[in-house]
């Protein structure tokens, strides 16, 4: 009975600690760019896209390089923004031994 209210006590201090991560995930930004700079994505750590900016001069030039340099500069944000929430998740479960993707 004791182990069940240890593990129980546990588990709400992870709860807890995993909605203060994922609180802070909301508010972190990461940035990627693609063109050399004549496209950039904003994303916060929760793949919530939050701004776009583009370059005049490309917009002006070839539209069908323009999406690719949008779709490149969300992609790379996103997946930055993936690997910021994989690291802090980590960080919030090192120590438990708990089976990889449980959390």
């Amino acid at each position: 009975m004791q182990n069940q209210m240890k593990m129980l006590k546990q588990m709400q201090q992870m709860q807890s600690r995993l909605a203060k991560v994922q609180a802070e995930l909301e508010q972190e930004q990461v940035e990627a760019a693609a063109g050399g700079g004549a496209v950039t994505a904003v994303v916060n750590g929760q793949q919530r896209l939050l701004a776009v900016t583009i370059d005049p001069e490309v917009a002006r030039d070839d539209v069908e390089m323009l999406q690719d340099l949008v779709v490149a500069a969300v992609n790379e944000a996103l997946d930055r923004s993936r690997e910021l929430a994989a690291s802090r998740m980590q960080s919030l479960t090192a120590g438990l031994g708990l089976p990889p993707g449980l959390i």
